[in-house]
Protein backbone atom coordinates (compact mmCIF):
# COMPACT_ATOMS: atom_id res chain seq x y z
CA UNK A 1 0.00 0.00 0.00
CA UNK A 2 2.78 2.84 0.60
CA UNK A 3 4.67 1.72 -2.62
CA UNK A 4 1.45 2.33 -3.93
CA UNK A 5 0.52 5.53 -2.71
CA UNK A 6 4.21 7.00 -3.66
CA UNK A 7 3.68 5.25 -6.97
CA UNK A 8 0.73 7.82 -7.39
CA UNK A 9 2.26 10.57 -5.54
CA UNK A 10 4.77 10.29 -8.18
CA UNK A 11 2.35 9.45 -11.32
CA UNK A 12 4.10 6.42 -11.75
CA UNK A 13 0.77 5.01 -11.62
CA UNK A 14 -1.44 5.12 -14.42
CA UNK A 15 -5.51 4.37 -15.88
CA UNK A 16 -8.82 5.39 -14.83
CA UNK A 17 -9.00 4.22 -10.94
CA UNK A 18 -5.10 5.57 -10.58
CA UNK A 19 -6.87 9.68 -11.99
CA UNK A 20 -9.93 9.01 -9.58
CA UNK A 21 -7.36 8.56 -6.46
CA UNK A 22 -5.20 10.91 -7.45
CA UNK A 23 -7.98 13.50 -7.77
CA UNK A 24 -8.94 12.15 -3.91
CA UNK A 25 -4.98 12.72 -3.13
CA UNK A 26 -5.39 16.35 -4.11
CA UNK A 27 -8.11 17.29 -1.96
CA UNK A 28 -6.53 15.69 1.18
CA UNK A 29 -3.21 17.72 0.00
CA UNK A 30 -4.92 21.00 -0.05
CA UNK A 31 -5.96 20.10 3.92
CA UNK A 32 -2.56 19.21 4.48
CA UNK A 33 -1.39 22.65 3.02
CA UNK A 34 -3.60 24.67 5.12
CA UNK A 35 -2.35 23.03 8.01
CA UNK A 36 1.29 23.48 7.27
CA UNK A 37 0.91 27.18 6.80
CA UNK A 38 -1.30 27.34 10.33
CA UNK A 39 1.53 25.37 12.00
CA UNK A 40 4.78 26.45 10.91
CA UNK A 41 3.89 30.36 10.87
CA UNK A 42 3.28 29.65 14.44
CA UNK A 43 6.09 27.58 15.74
CA UNK A 44 8.61 30.14 13.34
CA UNK A 45 6.92 32.98 14.95
CA UNK A 46 7.59 31.53 18.66
CA UNK A 47 10.79 29.93 17.79
CA UNK A 48 13.52 28.57 20.67
CA UNK A 49 16.99 30.37 20.86
CA UNK A 50 19.44 27.84 21.81
CA UNK A 51 22.62 28.38 23.84
CA UNK A 52 24.75 27.32 20.57
CA UNK A 53 25.19 27.36 17.12
CA UNK A 54 22.30 25.40 14.99
CA UNK A 55 22.96 24.26 11.65
CA UNK A 56 19.67 22.77 10.06
CA UNK A 57 19.86 20.43 7.03
CA UNK A 58 16.92 19.59 5.84
CA UNK A 59 14.78 18.73 2.41
CA UNK A 60 11.48 19.68 0.75
CA UNK A 61 10.56 16.65 -0.18
CA UNK A 62 9.92 12.81 0.39
CA UNK A 63 12.95 10.22 -0.80
CA UNK A 64 17.02 10.88 -0.16
CA UNK A 65 18.31 13.32 -0.98
CA UNK A 66 21.71 13.14 0.33
CA UNK A 67 21.02 14.34 4.15
CA UNK A 68 22.85 12.19 6.08
CA UNK A 69 25.88 12.06 3.99
CA UNK A 70 25.94 15.97 4.37
CA UNK A 71 25.33 15.92 7.72
CA UNK A 72 28.87 13.64 8.19
CA UNK A 73 30.36 15.80 5.97
CA UNK A 74 29.64 18.99 8.03
CA UNK A 75 30.86 16.99 11.60
CA UNK A 76 33.95 15.76 10.15
CA UNK A 77 34.69 19.27 8.92
CA UNK A 78 33.48 21.18 12.02
CA UNK A 79 35.49 18.82 14.16
CA UNK A 80 38.46 19.17 12.80
CA UNK A 81 37.99 22.80 12.91
CA UNK A 82 38.24 22.17 17.13
CA UNK A 83 34.08 22.62 17.28
CA UNK A 84 32.63 20.56 19.95
CA UNK A 85 29.79 19.17 17.56
CA UNK A 86 26.14 17.21 18.54
CA UNK A 87 24.02 15.79 15.85
CA UNK A 88 20.08 15.24 16.74
CA UNK A 89 18.11 13.27 14.57
CA UNK A 90 14.69 11.87 15.34
CA UNK A 91 15.84 8.14 14.28
CA UNK A 92 13.18 7.17 11.48
CA UNK A 93 11.93 3.72 12.46
CA UNK A 94 13.39 3.65 16.31
CA UNK A 95 12.05 1.52 18.96
CA UNK A 96 13.55 4.38 21.44
CA UNK A 97 10.78 6.24 22.77
CA UNK A 98 12.56 8.84 24.32
CA UNK A 99 16.32 9.67 23.06
CA UNK A 100 19.34 6.89 22.21
CA UNK A 101 22.88 8.30 22.68
CA UNK A 102 25.93 7.28 20.13
CA UNK A 103 26.58 4.00 19.56
CA UNK A 104 23.75 2.04 21.00
CA UNK A 105 21.72 -1.01 18.52
CA UNK A 106 20.80 0.34 15.28
CA UNK A 107 16.77 -1.07 16.79
CA UNK A 108 16.55 1.85 19.30
CA UNK A 109 18.60 4.62 17.47
CA UNK A 110 17.42 3.92 13.65
CA UNK A 111 19.54 2.87 10.80
CA UNK A 112 20.81 6.54 9.74
CA UNK A 113 21.55 7.66 13.31
CA UNK A 114 23.27 4.45 14.11
CA UNK A 115 25.44 4.84 11.05
CA UNK A 116 26.40 8.14 11.86
CA UNK A 117 27.78 7.24 15.10
CA UNK A 118 29.44 4.21 13.84
CA UNK A 119 31.20 6.82 11.34
CA UNK A 120 31.59 9.68 13.20
CA UNK A 121 33.02 8.06 16.69
CA UNK A 122 34.20 10.96 18.22
CA UNK A 123 30.41 13.10 17.49
CA UNK A 124 27.60 12.75 20.14
CA UNK A 125 24.50 11.60 18.04
CA UNK A 126 21.07 12.21 20.00
CA UNK A 127 17.94 10.53 18.85
CA UNK A 128 15.06 12.14 20.28
CA UNK A 129 11.68 12.88 18.42
CA UNK A 130 11.81 16.10 20.82
CA UNK A 131 14.59 18.08 19.36
CA UNK A 132 15.04 20.99 22.04
CA UNK A 133 14.94 18.54 25.00
CA UNK A 134 18.06 16.70 22.79
CA UNK A 135 19.36 20.19 22.17
CA UNK A 136 19.36 21.08 26.09
CA UNK A 137 20.83 17.56 26.70
CA UNK A 138 23.88 17.65 24.40
CA UNK A 139 24.34 21.10 25.73
CA UNK A 140 24.36 20.39 29.48
CA UNK A 141 25.73 17.84 29.42
CA UNK A 142 28.25 17.32 26.48
CA UNK A 143 28.84 20.73 26.33
CA UNK A 144 28.64 21.54 22.54
CA UNK A 145 28.82 24.58 20.81
CA UNK A 146 27.64 23.34 17.44
CA UNK A 147 24.22 20.97 17.12
CA UNK A 148 23.55 19.53 13.43
CA UNK A 149 19.43 18.72 12.90
CA UNK A 150 19.74 15.93 10.57
CA UNK A 151 16.49 16.21 8.27
CA UNK A 152 15.42 19.27 9.90
CA UNK A 153 14.01 21.64 7.96
CA UNK A 154 10.30 20.87 8.93
CA UNK A 155 11.97 21.62 12.74
CA UNK A 156 10.15 25.50 12.74
CA UNK A 157 10.30 25.33 16.73
CA UNK A 158 14.17 26.06 17.19
CA UNK A 159 15.83 29.13 15.65
CA UNK A 160 18.57 28.29 12.99
CA UNK A 161 22.15 29.85 12.23
CA UNK A 162 21.88 28.51 9.07
CA UNK A 163 19.93 26.43 6.94
CA UNK A 164 21.00 24.00 4.46
CA UNK A 165 18.39 22.53 2.03
CA UNK A 166 19.32 19.74 -0.37
CA UNK A 167 18.07 19.20 -3.51
CA UNK A 168 18.16 15.98 -5.37
CA UNK A 169 18.85 16.92 -8.87
CA UNK A 170 17.53 13.53 -10.46
CA UNK A 171 14.15 14.51 -9.03
CA UNK A 172 14.13 17.69 -7.46
CA UNK A 173 10.29 18.83 -6.80
CA UNK A 174 8.76 15.58 -8.13
CA UNK A 175 5.22 16.47 -9.98
CA UNK A 176 4.95 19.98 -7.54
CA UNK A 177 2.44 18.64 -5.64
CA UNK A 178 1.91 18.68 -1.62
CA UNK A 179 1.60 15.31 0.34
CA UNK A 180 -0.16 13.31 -0.12
CA UNK A 181 -0.71 13.54 -3.87
CA UNK A 182 3.35 14.73 -4.26
CA UNK A 183 6.28 14.58 -2.59
CA UNK A 184 6.12 18.20 -1.26
CA UNK A 185 6.84 18.46 2.55
CA UNK A 186 6.10 22.12 2.55
CA UNK A 187 5.19 24.81 -0.57
CA UNK A 188 8.06 25.46 -2.55
CA UNK A 189 7.68 29.13 -1.40
CA UNK A 190 9.41 27.43 2.29
CA UNK A 191 12.19 27.48 0.17
CA UNK A 192 12.82 31.24 0.84
CA UNK A 193 13.90 30.04 4.22
CA UNK A 194 17.11 29.05 3.44
CA UNK A 195 20.79 30.00 3.30
CA UNK A 196 22.00 27.57 1.26
CA UNK A 197 21.03 24.85 -1.56
CA UNK A 198 23.20 22.13 -2.06
CA UNK A 199 22.68 20.11 -5.48
CA UNK A 200 22.90 16.64 -4.80
CA UNK A 201 24.31 13.31 -7.20
CA UNK A 202 25.03 16.16 -9.51
CA UNK A 203 27.77 13.77 -10.86
CA UNK A 204 24.66 11.64 -12.46
CA UNK A 205 22.94 14.58 -14.11
CA UNK A 206 25.03 17.59 -15.46
CA UNK A 207 21.99 19.08 -16.53
CA UNK A 208 21.54 21.33 -13.85
CA UNK A 209 21.81 25.23 -14.85
CA UNK A 210 17.83 24.39 -14.78
CA UNK A 211 17.24 23.60 -12.09
CA UNK A 212 19.80 26.27 -10.45
CA UNK A 213 17.84 29.41 -12.39
CA UNK A 214 14.59 27.85 -10.99
CA UNK A 215 15.94 27.54 -7.13
CA UNK A 216 17.56 31.94 -7.84
CA UNK A 217 14.04 32.84 -8.89
CA UNK A 218 12.53 31.25 -5.53
CA UNK A 219 15.18 32.76 -3.45
CA UNK A 220 18.15 34.57 -4.85
CA UNK A 221 19.91 35.21 -1.74
CA UNK A 222 20.80 31.86 -0.95
CA UNK A 223 24.08 30.10 -2.83
CA UNK A 224 23.60 27.39 -4.55
CA UNK A 225 26.54 24.59 -3.83
CA UNK A 226 26.40 21.75 -6.19
CA UNK A 227 27.49 18.07 -4.83
CA UNK A 228 28.38 14.49 -5.64
CA UNK A 229 27.84 10.87 -3.66
CA UNK A 230 31.36 9.56 -4.82
CA UNK A 231 32.14 5.60 -3.81
CA UNK A 232 35.33 5.35 -1.76
CA UNK A 233 35.48 1.62 -2.19
CA UNK A 234 34.10 -1.50 -0.47
CA UNK A 235 34.11 -3.69 2.43
CA UNK A 236 33.07 -7.15 3.49
CA UNK A 237 30.36 -7.00 6.43
CA UNK A 238 31.75 -7.28 9.36
CA UNK A 239 34.95 -5.60 7.96
CA UNK A 240 34.47 -2.15 7.88
CA UNK A 241 38.28 -1.39 8.75
CA UNK A 242 39.29 -3.35 5.55
CA UNK A 243 38.12 -1.15 2.97
CA UNK A 244 39.11 -1.91 -0.51
CA UNK A 245 39.67 0.00 -3.84
CA UNK A 246 36.28 0.87 -5.20
CA UNK A 247 37.17 -1.14 -9.13
CA UNK A 248 37.31 -4.30 -6.99
CA UNK A 249 34.45 -5.59 -8.47
CA UNK A 250 35.33 -4.33 -11.83
CA UNK A 251 33.43 -6.44 -13.95
CA UNK A 252 32.22 -8.85 -11.69
CA UNK A 253 28.21 -9.85 -12.03
CA UNK A 254 26.81 -9.17 -8.69
CA UNK A 255 23.15 -9.59 -6.74
CA UNK A 256 22.18 -5.65 -5.41
CA UNK A 257 20.25 -5.47 -2.40
CA UNK A 258 18.87 -1.87 -1.11
CA UNK A 259 15.88 -0.75 0.98
CA UNK A 260 16.67 3.13 0.27
CA UNK A 261 14.99 6.32 -0.69
CA UNK A 262 16.53 6.22 -4.39
CA UNK A 263 17.91 3.07 -5.02
CA UNK A 264 18.48 4.49 -8.78
CA UNK A 265 21.34 6.46 -7.79
CA UNK A 266 22.87 3.38 -6.13
CA UNK A 267 22.49 1.61 -9.02
CA UNK A 268 23.93 4.01 -10.92
CA UNK A 269 26.97 4.42 -8.63
CA UNK A 270 27.30 0.64 -9.32
CA UNK A 271 27.42 0.76 -13.06
CA UNK A 272 29.89 3.72 -12.93
CA UNK A 273 32.25 1.72 -11.31
CA UNK A 274 31.59 -1.27 -14.28
CA UNK A 275 29.93 -3.36 -11.70
CA UNK A 276 27.63 -6.02 -13.78
CA UNK A 277 24.15 -5.93 -11.89
CA UNK A 278 23.00 -9.46 -12.57
CA UNK A 279 20.25 -9.54 -9.96
CA UNK A 280 18.76 -6.43 -7.96
CA UNK A 281 16.10 -6.81 -4.96
CA UNK A 282 14.53 -3.67 -4.17
CA UNK A 283 13.16 -2.80 -0.77
CA UNK A 284 11.06 -0.10 0.65
CA UNK A 285 12.93 2.68 2.88
CA UNK A 286 14.46 2.07 5.96
CA UNK A 287 12.65 -2.10 5.35
CA UNK A 288 13.51 -4.05 8.22
CA UNK A 289 14.80 -7.06 6.90
CA UNK A 290 14.56 -10.99 8.04
CA UNK A 291 16.03 -13.84 7.58
CA UNK A 292 13.82 -15.48 5.02
CA UNK A 293 14.93 -12.66 3.11
CA UNK A 294 18.67 -12.97 2.90
CA UNK A 295 18.23 -16.99 2.41
CA UNK A 296 15.97 -16.18 -0.86
CA UNK A 297 18.30 -13.45 -1.91
CA UNK A 298 21.57 -16.10 -1.40
CA UNK A 299 19.86 -18.66 -2.99
CA UNK A 300 18.99 -17.13 -5.97
CA UNK A 301 22.16 -15.84 -6.24
CA UNK A 302 23.89 -19.12 -5.73
CA UNK A 303 21.29 -20.54 -9.02
CA UNK A 304 22.93 -17.44 -10.80
CA UNK A 305 26.56 -18.65 -10.33
CA UNK A 306 26.80 -15.33 -8.01
CA UNK A 307 29.37 -15.35 -5.32
CA UNK A 308 28.91 -11.55 -4.27
CA UNK A 309 26.30 -9.50 -3.38
CA UNK A 310 26.67 -5.68 -3.10
CA UNK A 311 24.65 -3.55 -0.70
CA UNK A 312 24.48 0.33 0.90
CA UNK A 313 25.88 0.88 4.28
CA UNK A 314 22.24 2.22 5.35
CA UNK A 315 21.27 -1.85 4.35
CA UNK A 316 24.44 -3.21 6.33
CA UNK A 317 23.22 -1.97 9.63
CA UNK A 318 19.85 -3.28 9.24
CA UNK A 319 21.47 -6.83 7.63
CA UNK A 320 24.58 -7.29 10.06
CA UNK A 321 22.56 -9.28 12.68
CA UNK A 322 21.10 -11.89 9.65
CA UNK A 323 23.40 -14.95 9.23
CA UNK A 324 24.55 -15.21 5.82
CA UNK A 325 27.74 -17.17 5.87
CA UNK A 326 26.59 -20.47 5.74
CA UNK A 327 25.97 -19.57 1.90
CA UNK A 328 29.34 -18.90 0.70
CA UNK A 329 28.98 -15.95 -0.66
CA UNK A 330 30.59 -12.30 0.01
CA UNK A 331 28.35 -9.43 1.71
CA UNK A 332 29.93 -6.09 0.26
CA UNK A 333 29.10 -2.94 1.32
CA UNK A 334 29.46 0.33 -0.64
CA UNK A 335 31.32 3.23 1.35
CA UNK A 336 30.18 6.76 -0.20
CA UNK A 337 31.12 9.90 1.26
CA UNK A 338 30.12 13.59 -0.31
CA UNK A 339 32.51 16.30 -2.54
CA UNK A 340 31.42 19.06 -3.01
CA UNK A 341 32.66 19.57 -6.30
CA UNK A 342 32.54 23.83 -6.65
CA UNK A 343 33.56 26.21 -4.80
CA UNK A 344 34.49 23.89 -1.64
CA UNK A 345 36.05 26.58 -0.20
CA UNK A 346 33.74 29.24 -0.01
CA UNK A 347 31.16 26.40 1.23
CA UNK A 348 33.17 25.77 4.25
CA UNK A 349 33.82 29.43 4.73
CA UNK A 350 30.28 29.89 4.88
CA UNK A 351 30.01 27.47 7.85
CA UNK A 352 33.11 28.69 9.51
CA UNK A 353 31.38 32.08 9.32
CA UNK A 354 28.75 31.27 11.86
CA UNK A 355 31.55 31.57 14.59
CA UNK A 356 33.02 34.91 13.64
CA UNK A 357 29.63 36.71 13.99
Amino acid sequence: MKKYLYNLATDRSKGFIAEILKFFLFLLSLIYAFAIKILSSWHLRNAVRLKCKVISVGNITLGGTGKTTLVEYIAKFLKGEGKKIAILTRGYGKKCSRFALHATRYETMGDEPYMLADNLKDVTVLVDSERIRSAHRAIEDNCVDTVILDDGMQQWKIKKDMEIVTIDSLSVFGNGELIPRGILREPLSALKRADIFLLTKVNLNPQIEKIKNYLRQINPRAEIFSSAHQPVGFYELGKKEELLNPFVLKGKNVTLISGIGDPGSFEDLIVSLGINISLNFKFCDHYNYQQEDLEKIMQESKNNNIDTIVTTQKDAVRLAHLGFKNYGLRLMVMRIELKIIENEERFQSRLLKLYRA
